[in-house]
């Protein structure tokens, strides 16, 4: 073989007292040389722009950061404003949180005074247990209180007085069944996109979170929805007619979280299910209870 071909093959040093010829030459990032391996590194070649490929890649890291750090905002790993109806994501690079002492819960800048997020009607989160009061003694004595409830003690329906003649009041002995249910059908609320075969109705009792020495009577009202509706999306439409916070997609512990607790059966229906269909015990005409905290003694 020729030195030609040899020379064709490898590369020669650049530095100005080698010029050795190397079969696997080195490129330096920052001078763009080519050099042997003992001249190989920065200093051994006295490169003239020494350090010059480390602040190219810090910089094009520094870039890519940023900007994968903006593209990764999501509902999963930011917070997000505790308004009902706001969705906006804070404490982001581009979007600041803002914390209210009084009410113990952050919003974004255009929720972040009291008279915009109702604050004098918000009870502060950690302090929903009056006084004095375990949270597990309150939690099981409303539990004791629905477990003793039965079909003849649930929450009837009340129909609008009517003065109606006495030959035909004198055949009414009572209200049956079929007549409350549609009463409730009569008033019932909900998506009207639902066809009328899909619907159940129910009777839905919120819960109270403010803690007082008095009865207070918790909301409720009736409303339907689509038999096909998880337990999960029925609450959160019932939770938001009924105006009870619900921060059961926030994250939190149970002892914040709402349940619903079906009366008829006496028992608390999982997320995951059906409201309706053939498998489920849920039927119109039945009342359904929401419940905060239950969670804890169910040890979920």
């Amino acid at each position: 073989m020729a030195d030609t071909d040899l020379e064709s093959i490898g590369r020669n040093c650049q530095y100005e007292f080698c010029g050795q010829l190397d079969f696997l030459p080195f490129r330096c990032e920052s001078c763009r040389g080519t050099y042997c391996l003992e001249h190989r590194t920065e200093s051994a070649h006295k490169c003239s722009h020494p350090g010059e490929w480390a602040k190219r890649k810090r910089a094009d890291n520094g870039v890519n950061t940023t900007s994968s750090a903006k593209a990764k905002a999501t509902v999963y790993n930011t917070d997000q404003c505790s308004h009902p109806s706001c969705k906006s994501l804070i404490n982001t690079p581009t979007r600041l949180g803002v914390h209210c002492d009084k009410c113990n819960r952050n919003y974004c800048l255009s929720h972040r005074l009291g008279e915009e997020h109702d604050c004098a009607k918000l009870v502060p989160l950690g302090a929903r247990v009056g006084a004095g009061t375990k949270p597990g003694e309150t939690i099981r004595s409303m539990f004791s209180k629905l477990r003793g409830m039965s079909k003849d003690t649930a929450p009837k329906i009340s129909a609008p007085k009517i003065k109606l003649p006495n030959n035909i009041q004198s055949r009414m002995g009572g209200r049956s069944a079929v007549a409350q249910l549609n009463e409730m059908k009569r008033a019932a609320k909900g998506d009207a996109a639902v066809p009328m075969e899909r619907r159940v109705y129910l009777h839905v009792v919120g819960t109270v979170d403010t803690p007082s020495t008095k009865a207070t009577e918790p909301p409720r009202g009736d409303f339907f929805y689509d038999a096909r509706w998880k337990v999960g999306r029925v609450l959160d439409d019932a939770a938001r007619r009924l105006k009870v916070e619900n921060v059961n997609n926030r994250g939190g512990g149970e002892e914040a979280r709402l349940r619903i607790f079906h009366i008829e059966a006496g028992e608390f229906l999982e997320f995951a299910d059906s409201i309706g269909g053939d498998k489920s015990r849920v039927k119109s005409g039945h009342t359904i209870v929401l419940l905060r905290g239950a969670g804890v003694l169910l040890d979920r």
